[in-house]
């Protein structure tokens, strides 16, 4: 292995850029509170593990070599996400939702909260091909890949685990001061807007 810390600081840039698992930690962070965001990202971080797991096994070679898996995943992917941002919209119609319906749904909202953290980006071969083209880069020619790849992505997990426990604490404040229901609509409907843009462009995309 060679470069770890440029591995760390390409990795700290790729992590903060904007995507689905931005979007749906944001939604559920601005819904549900801190809990909803933590557990978004630990479903989010659940998934990295099994990409990386993959990509030491190779499955993650045969998904992107093969069209049609390839195509599955995606189109799976994408309907998912256009899924979550119309019931995104769906849900700014139904603001009657009393204190006690809220409380007695907690846990399942959390339930809720890391399944689509984990689907998100287990149904993204994005994801795949990102382990495939990005891991290799720092691992000498030749070498046994086993060990450099499962620290890389333990790596590459921890640090996703470490900006959205930023990033969720950071919308769990703008969550408390946004309190005003037109504003809170807004942000929700943009956001499912974002979601439904992500789940098009990924079924858009094409396997290199």
């Amino acid at each position: 292995m060679e470069n770890f810390y440029l591995f760390v600081l390409m990795s700290i840039f790729l992590i903060i850029l904007p995507g689905p698992d931005i979007a749906i930690a944001t939604k559920n962070t601005l819904s549900n509170g801190r809990s909803g965001g933590f557990q978004t990202a630990l479903g989010i971080c659940s998934a990295i593990l099994i990409h990386t797991s993959a990509a030491v096994l190779g499955l993650s070679a045969i998904i992107v070599k093969s069209a049609l898996l390839f195509s599955v995943f995606k189109y799976v992917g994408a309907v998912y996400l256009i899924y979550l941002g119309i019931k995104t919209l769906l849900a700014l119609r139904n603001k009657e939702e009393n204190t006690e319906a809220l409380d007695t749904g907690s846990q399942y909202k959390n339930r809720s909260s890391f399944k689509q953290g984990f689907l998100t980006n287990i149904l993204n071969p994005k994801v795949a091909v990102f382990f495939l083209t990005f891991l290799p880069q720092f691992v000498h020619a030749g070498s046994d890949t086993l060990g450099p790849f499962l620290i890389m992505g333990i790596t590459f997990t921890a640090l996703t685990a470490l900006w959205f426990l930023l990033y969720v604490s950071l919308m769990n404040h703008i969550r408390a001061f946004m309190k005003k229901p037109k504003t809170k609509a807004m942000i929700e409907g943009t956001t499912g807007l974002i979601m439904i843009g992500f789940g098009i462009k990924l079924a858009l995309e094409k396997p290199n």
